[in-house]
């Protein structure tokens, strides 16, 4: 597994695996792709909010969107694993790998109805052997999200 941090020379495969992500989550959001039959973006790669890429074998086959608050303390904005790849544990390798390289307060958020998404973050969060706490709040944005917030430092 490789992980680069999104810049201009690879914009586009991060957009690329950002409209599945935003297809595949189209049936919790009700959201309908534009005239052009793209989705909007949700989070732009601007300011305080990074993107990387997960490849396999020389695959994108995952990208990430981190939003920066403070020198310590992040959100996972955005987390995509191409569907077939998924329960191979890539995903949490992808996961562990972005929370060892940015050690401090994390933040993950799932909007009401991803049932799934909630159950990979805990599974991540769990076997990467930090305790967390769980809560449903209301998010300005999304409404309804639950939250899990962890310390990653080791």
């Amino acid at each position: 597994m490789e992980v680069v941090v999104v810049e201009q020379s690879n914009m586009r495969v991060y957009l690329n695996l950002l409209q599945g992500y935003e297809a595949e989550f189209s049936a919790i959001t009700g959201k309908l792709p534009n005239l052009m039959g793209l989705f909007d973006l949700d989070t732009e790669l601007v300011d305080n909010v990074f993107g990387l890429i997960c490849y396999v074998k020389d695959r994108p086959i995952g990208i990430a969107a981190i939003k920066k608050h403070t020198a310590a303390s992040f959100e996972v904005s955005e987390f995509y694993v191409v569907p077939s790849v998924r329960s191979k544990g890539i995903g949490c390798e992808f996961a562990h790998w972005i929370w060892q390289h940015f050690q401090g307060e994390w933040q993950i958020k799932q909007i009401k109805g991803a049932n799934k998404a909630t159950a990979f973050w805990r599974k991540a969060i769990k076997s990467y052997e930090s305790p967390y706490s769980e809560s449903v709040i209301e998010d300005s944005y999304w409404g309804e999200v639950t939250q899990q917030t962890f310390n990653s430092s080791k």
